[in-house]
């Protein structure tokens, strides 16, 4: 039953895929905005020729797909300072990702532990994660740029910031949300603190652990790309900005899909991860 439903599951999302595909190559095909007047400041800003459609037009799923295949077929190029393969930007935005989310994993976990089994802590700390939690971690760049004076450091701060929120709610909450009967069985057989913490609550709370840490990975995928953009250097969002720059939208969609892809695999990770330490009660 369970394959019966994924198979059809997958050929109805092939079919979305065609008709989507189908519809994209037919609005493209059906000509631009030729001969059509535009407003002056976009003119001015892609210039006149791209604005009317004459230079860029809007690419169709063809023309990504050759685009696709070139930057696959040498994604690790190197030929200056602005010209490097897809493959090398990718890498930059991950190691950012992966190296700011595992110090908002080092921060999160213990300090929503301590949430988590202290009525008092939590209720000292929840005002300050209230008013921290909706900052736009954007909004943090000018100060990081301003005191770590180093545009990757920085982006890697944002992400440890945006980071940060989901995994210290999500582990707070699911500690504070262990059965009592596991704790009370635990006390009865007096089992230390350190131990409790490790055999108890850490198993109980993992699965609400994991899903923090599977948001969070998402907002910091989300998050690289528009820091990227406003530090410039490397990284995947830099490429996206770079290729605006120069009206390259085939680059700009590639990129998007690639994106795209990307932030799918970190989430089906960490998703299988989850069901790994989920069992039923």
């Amino acid at each position: 039953m369970t394959r019966s439903v994924g198979a059809r599951a997958l050929v109805l999302s092939l079919v979305i895929l065609g008709v989507f595909l189908a519809a994209w190559h037919v609005a493209v095909s059906s000509g631009g905005a030729g001969g059509q007047a535009v407003d002056p400041e976009y003119a001015k800003l892609v210039g006149a020729a791209a604005a009317t459609g004459g230079q860029t037009p809007m690419p169709g799923p063809v023309d990504v797909g050759k685009a696709i295949w070139k930057h696959l077929s040498d994604p690790f190029y190197v030929r200056g300072t602005n010209d490097m393969g897809i493959g090398i930007q990718l890498a930059y935005s991950l190691a950012r990702v992966l190296i700011g989310f595992g110090i908002a994993v080092a921060v999160a976990v213990p300090l929503g532990f301590l949430i988590g089994m202290s009525p008092v802590v939590y209720r000292a700390l929840d005002p300050f994660i209230q008013v921290m939690k909706p900052i736009s971690p954007l909004a943090w760049m000018p100060l990081a740029l301003y005191t770590i004076k180093d545009s990757s450091l920085s982006s890697i701060f944002v992400i440890f910031i945006c980071s940060l929120w989901p995994m210290l709610i999500n582990t707070a909450f699911g500690v504070a949300s262990v059965r009592k009967d596991w704790l009370n069985v635990a006390r009865t057989l007096e089992v230390g603190p350190v131990r409790k913490a490790f055999t108890v609550i850490l198993p109980a709370a993992a699965p609400t652990i994991l899903t923090g840490m599977r948001i969070s990975v998402g907002i910091a995928w989300l998050v690289i790309v528009a820091a990227e953009m406003l530090v410039g250097g490397t990284g995947i969002g830099y490429f996206v900005w770079n290729q605006w720059n120069n009206l390259s939208l085939t680059d700009i969609i590639t990129a998007i899909l690639l994106i795209g892809l990307v932030g799918m695999a970190l989430d089906q990770i960490l998703a299988r991860l989850t069901r790994l330490v989920t069992y039923p009660e």
